[in-house]
């Protein structure tokens, strides 16, 4: 099975999984919509840094997720 297959697995049966790929996307939205902008206050470079800090934590989350499914699942 493919990893984005597991993900997408995991988003249908594991509801911690399912939030932290939803918070992922939703700061992803926001960060796309921030770097539209020709110029950002001090503020705002704080705060898309910020942003981009937590989206990368949640990513690692999420591949903690993938991997315990592929030692659940070895021939998977």
């Amino acid at each position: 099975m493919k990893e984005q297959e597991i993900i997408e697995k995991l988003k249908q049966e594991n509801d911690e999984f399912r939030k932290l790929s939803d918070e992922h996307h939703h700061l992803d939205v926001q960060i796309v919509e921030i770097d539209k902008k020709v110029y950002l206050t001090p503020e705002e470079d704080l705060e898309r840094k910020k942003m981009a800090k937590h989206k990368l934590h949640l990513k690692d989350k999420m591949a903690d997720f993938v991997r315990e499914y592929k030692k659940a699942h070895p021939d998977v």
